[in-house]
């Protein structure tokens, strides 16, 4: 009787972590030493307006109580950020990395595929960002489709869109404002566009990414950071009560 509810318990939380994965793009990982978070950020990054129904995307209203959550969960330790992204909405890609950026716990990166457009700054937010050998990032301005004005103010608007994305990303990696503007101006590379492709040697070297690496390495130092946190927690002098 008892093997049987321990195995209804196990397909329970079995079926529980699978929908998790298909509706959120996240599950949650436990060792014998830590508990981790593990969020991929795949496709398009689908900001204010709903994108085609063909295209693989990530939704931002799904992944910002996900951080949150890991955020405020006593019980999970670290993020691990997965990306393979074309990139996408660039106000809605720049939410997502400023609340990694922003969170006190434990984060790690690691770009699998491409980390392109949008998705440099996500890459980047981590508190340590690793690269895959055959990964590559895109580098370039900012770009928009449709109907727009002709006039000074709209390109103004565009430049300090750039600014924003530049100066996130200058703040949180190694690169230079002006190497990083330099690479995004780029005329001699891409065919009928402006920017910069980046493998994962080419990316440590620039210093857009930390480290390169895959899987195993991202985990290795996801759990040396959650042990020193925990040190030093640890190592807080705890307030003694006050004696009447």
């Amino acid at each position: 009787m008892q093997e049987t509810d321990e195995a209804e318990e196990e397909n329970e939380d079995l079926s529980d972590r699978q929908k998790q994965i298909r509706e959120g793009g996240a599950v949650v990982t436990k060792n014998r030493k830590h508990t981790i978070q593990c969020l991929t950020v795949i496709g398009q990054i689908e900001g204010h307006y709903v994108a085609p129904s063909q295209n693989k995307t990530t939704k931002y209203e799904h992944v910002i109580p996900q951080i949150v959550s890991v955020e405020e969960d006593p019980n999970i330790d670290g993020l691990l950020m997965i990306l393979n992204t074309v990139g996408g909405d660039v106000e809605a890609g720049l939410a997502i990395a400023e609340l990694v950026a922003g969170m006190r716990k434990p984060t790690v990166s690691l770009v699998l595929g491409g980390g392109h457009s949008i998705g440099v700054p996500l890459a980047v937010a981590a508190k340590h960002s690793f690269i895959a050998p055959s990964a590559s990032m895109t580098i370039h301005p900012v770009r928009m489709s449709g109907l727009m004005l002709g006039v000074p103010q709209t390109l103004e608007y565009f430049q300090r869109m750039q600014d924003r994305i530049t100066n996130f990303v200058t703040a949180n990696s190694g690169i230079s404002y002006e190497r990083f503007m330099q690479l995004a101006m780029n005329t001699q590379e891409l065919v009928m566009d402006v920017g910069t492709v980046l493998d994962g040697d080419e990316a440590v070297a620039e210093g857009l990414i930390d480290t390169l690496g895959s899987l195993h390495d991202a985990m290795d130092c996801l759990d040396k950071m959650i042990a020193a946190e925990k040190n030093k927690q640890r190592a807080k002098p705890r307030k003694g009560k006050k004696s009447l």
